[in-house]
C-alpha cells in the first residue's frame, strides 16, 4: 500500500512539476475536440504558432501581469529584471523545443515520441531549476508584507488553474 502511494504521490509531482511552466506561460482557452486529420492539420506540432500566440509574447504578457499583481517596486527592479529575463529565456528555448518536435513529429515512432516527450520534461526541470533562484532572489529582495501578498498571488494562480485543469478534464 505504501509503495503505491509513493508512486502515486510521485507521479502527481511529476504532473505538477510539468504543469509549472505552463501555468507560467499563460493558459488558453480549451481546445475544441477535432477529428484526426483535422487535428493533425491544425495542430500546433504541425504548423507555426498564430502570431501572437508563442511562448515569448505568452510570457510576456505573463510578465506585465504578474508585475501588477506582485507590485514590484523600483528598488526591486533589479531581480525583477533577472528573474522576468530567465522567464523570456525559458519561453524562447520551450517555443524552439516545441518546434523542434513539431517539425520531426510527423515522422517519429512510438519511442521517438516519448524520448521527444521526455527531452520536453527535461527540458522543463532544467527551466525550473534557472527559474527558481532567480525568484528566490526577488522574493528575498520584498518586505514581509510583499511576501504575503505574493504568497497569496501564488496560491489564487494555482487554485484557479487547478479549477482550469478539472473543467477541461487536462492532466497538464
Amino acid at each position: 500500500m505504501r509503495a503505491i502511494r509513493s508512486n502515486y504521490l510521485a507521479s502527481a509531482a511529476m504532473a505538477a512539476l510539468l504543469a509549472l511552466p505552463g501555468a507560467a506561460l499563460a493558459q488558453s482557452a480549451p481546445a475544441p475536440v477535432t477529428p484526426p486529420a483535422a487535428a493533425a492539420a491544425a495542430s500546433p506540432l504541425t504548423t507555426q504558432p498564430a502570431p501572437g500566440n508563442n511562448a515569448e509574447q505568452r510570457v510576456e504578457t505573463h510578465i506585465r501581469q504578474l508585475h501588477a499583481q506582485l507590485r514590484i517596486t523600483p528598488a526591486e527592479q533589479p531581480q525583477w529584471e533577472q528573474f522576468a529575463q530567465v522567464m523570456r529565456d525559458n519561453a524562447r528555448d520551450m517555443d524552439q523545443a516545441f518546434m523542434q518536435r513539431a517539425q520531426q513529429y510527423p515522422t517519429m515512432n512510438a519511442v521517438q515520441n516519448m524520448q521527444s516527450y521526455q527531452q520536453i520534461a527535461e527540458a522543463h526541470a532544467q527551466h525550473l531549476q534557472k527559474l527558481v533562484p532567480a525568484f528566490d532572489n526577488l522574493y528575498n529582495a520584498m518586505p514581509q508584507q510583499q511576501q504575503q501578498l505574493t504568497d497569496q498571488v501564488f496560491r489564487a494562480n494555482a487554485e484557479t488553474n487547478a479549477q482550469k485543469r478539472i473543467q477541461t478534464g487536462s492532466r497538464e
